[in-house]
Protein backbone atom coordinates (compact mmCIF):
# COMPACT_ATOMS: atom_id res chain seq x y z
CA UNK A 1 0.00 0.00 0.00
CA UNK A 2 2.84 2.53 1.03
CA UNK A 3 4.09 2.14 -2.91
CA UNK A 4 0.70 3.17 -4.42
CA UNK A 5 0.77 6.30 -2.16
CA UNK A 6 4.18 7.43 -3.82
CA UNK A 7 3.31 6.67 -7.16
CA UNK A 8 -0.12 8.68 -6.58
CA UNK A 9 2.07 11.71 -5.20
CA UNK A 10 4.89 11.47 -8.23
CA UNK A 11 2.02 11.70 -10.78
CA UNK A 12 0.32 14.77 -8.94
CA UNK A 13 3.11 16.45 -9.34
CA UNK A 14 2.92 19.44 -12.07
CA UNK A 15 5.61 19.63 -14.12
CA UNK A 16 7.35 23.11 -14.77
CA UNK A 17 9.35 23.29 -18.25
CA UNK A 18 10.06 26.92 -17.62
CA UNK A 19 13.49 28.92 -17.18
CA UNK A 20 14.39 30.90 -14.71
CA UNK A 21 15.26 34.01 -15.91
CA UNK A 22 16.25 35.74 -13.18
CA UNK A 23 19.65 34.28 -13.46
CA UNK A 24 20.21 34.26 -16.84
CA UNK A 25 19.57 38.18 -16.41
CA UNK A 26 22.31 38.28 -13.44
CA UNK A 27 24.89 36.61 -15.62
CA UNK A 28 24.01 38.79 -18.65
CA UNK A 29 24.47 42.22 -16.57
CA UNK A 30 28.09 40.56 -14.88
CA UNK A 31 29.31 39.29 -18.14
CA UNK A 32 28.60 42.96 -19.23
CA UNK A 33 30.20 44.76 -16.47
CA UNK A 34 33.75 42.51 -16.84
CA UNK A 35 33.77 43.34 -20.44
CA UNK A 36 32.85 47.00 -20.05
CA UNK A 37 36.15 47.07 -17.68
CA UNK A 38 38.43 45.20 -19.86
CA UNK A 39 37.69 46.64 -23.07
CA UNK A 40 39.61 49.82 -22.39
CA UNK A 41 42.84 47.58 -20.78
CA UNK A 42 42.26 45.32 -23.84
CA UNK A 43 43.09 48.11 -26.85
CA UNK A 44 46.33 48.35 -25.02
CA UNK A 45 48.96 51.19 -26.23
CA UNK A 46 50.32 54.31 -24.89
CA UNK A 47 47.72 57.30 -24.03
CA UNK A 48 48.36 59.93 -26.13
CA UNK A 49 46.76 63.40 -27.35
CA UNK A 50 46.91 62.85 -31.01
CA UNK A 51 47.00 66.13 -33.51
CA UNK A 52 43.86 66.54 -35.79
CA UNK A 53 44.59 65.99 -39.76
CA UNK A 54 42.46 65.12 -42.37
CA UNK A 55 44.47 62.01 -43.72
CA UNK A 56 44.23 58.73 -45.21
CA UNK A 57 43.87 55.90 -43.15
CA UNK A 58 46.98 53.71 -43.10
CA UNK A 59 46.27 50.10 -43.61
CA UNK A 60 46.58 48.32 -40.76
CA UNK A 61 49.64 46.27 -40.75
CA UNK A 62 50.02 43.46 -37.63
CA UNK A 63 53.59 43.32 -38.35
CA UNK A 64 54.04 47.42 -37.63
CA UNK A 65 56.15 48.22 -35.06
CA UNK A 66 54.38 51.14 -33.06
CA UNK A 67 56.65 54.02 -31.82
CA UNK A 68 55.10 57.17 -29.30
CA UNK A 69 56.57 59.92 -27.88
CA UNK A 70 54.30 61.35 -25.18
CA UNK A 71 54.00 64.47 -23.92
CA UNK A 72 56.63 64.50 -20.89
CA UNK A 73 58.88 63.63 -23.93
CA UNK A 74 58.74 59.85 -23.27
CA UNK A 75 59.41 57.44 -26.01
CA UNK A 76 57.76 53.66 -25.94
CA UNK A 77 58.26 50.72 -28.50
CA UNK A 78 55.16 49.14 -28.50
CA UNK A 79 54.36 49.41 -24.71
CA UNK A 80 57.78 49.23 -23.08
CA UNK A 81 59.20 52.68 -22.38
CA UNK A 82 62.85 53.45 -22.82
CA UNK A 83 65.06 55.39 -20.89
CA UNK A 84 65.71 58.48 -23.65
CA UNK A 85 66.97 59.09 -27.11
CA UNK A 86 70.14 57.37 -26.69
CA UNK A 87 68.20 54.00 -25.36
CA UNK A 88 66.03 54.32 -28.09
CA UNK A 89 68.63 54.21 -30.46
CA UNK A 90 70.43 51.22 -29.07
CA UNK A 91 67.15 49.33 -29.25
CA UNK A 92 64.95 50.45 -31.56
CA UNK A 93 66.96 48.16 -34.16
CA UNK A 94 66.29 44.56 -32.38
CA UNK A 95 62.36 45.32 -32.18
CA UNK A 96 62.41 46.40 -35.69
CA UNK A 97 64.45 43.00 -36.84
CA UNK A 98 62.34 40.85 -34.61
CA UNK A 99 59.31 42.15 -36.52
CA UNK A 100 60.74 41.20 -39.60
CA UNK A 101 58.52 44.70 -40.82
CA UNK A 102 60.11 47.96 -42.31
CA UNK A 103 57.21 50.06 -41.47
CA UNK A 104 56.52 51.42 -38.25
CA UNK A 105 53.70 53.80 -36.90
CA UNK A 106 54.77 56.85 -34.96
CA UNK A 107 52.56 58.33 -32.44
CA UNK A 108 53.28 62.14 -31.29
CA UNK A 109 51.57 63.73 -28.61
CA UNK A 110 50.05 66.57 -30.50
CA UNK A 111 51.58 69.36 -27.40
CA UNK A 112 55.55 67.94 -28.16
CA UNK A 113 57.98 70.02 -30.27
CA UNK A 114 57.91 69.14 -33.70
CA UNK A 115 62.15 69.40 -33.49
CA UNK A 116 61.35 66.44 -30.86
CA UNK A 117 59.31 64.10 -32.91
CA UNK A 118 61.65 64.79 -36.24
CA UNK A 119 65.12 63.72 -34.11
CA UNK A 120 62.87 60.28 -33.48
CA UNK A 121 62.57 60.15 -36.82
CA UNK A 122 66.07 60.53 -38.22
CA UNK A 123 66.96 57.74 -35.13
CA UNK A 124 64.65 55.75 -37.09
CA UNK A 125 65.88 56.33 -40.48
CA UNK A 126 69.11 56.01 -39.19
CA UNK A 127 67.61 52.59 -37.80
CA UNK A 128 67.29 51.28 -41.76
CA UNK A 129 63.37 51.86 -41.23
CA UNK A 130 62.18 53.36 -44.72
CA UNK A 131 58.41 53.76 -43.81
CA UNK A 132 57.08 55.71 -41.33
CA UNK A 133 53.48 56.44 -40.82
CA UNK A 134 52.30 59.34 -38.60
CA UNK A 135 49.37 58.16 -36.64
CA UNK A 136 47.06 61.51 -36.33
CA UNK A 137 43.27 61.89 -35.13
CA UNK A 138 40.58 62.37 -38.14
CA UNK A 139 39.99 66.16 -38.52
CA UNK A 140 36.37 66.98 -37.48
CA UNK A 141 34.63 69.69 -39.96
CA UNK A 142 33.02 72.61 -38.32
Amino acid sequence: MFRSRSRRKRHELAVNAEINLVNLVDLAFVLLIIFMITAPIMQGGVEVSLPEASAAPLPQDEEALIVTLDRTGAIYIGEVRTSGLEEFERVFPSHVRARGSKAVYLKGDKDVRYGEVMRLMGRMNKAGVADVGMVVEPEIER
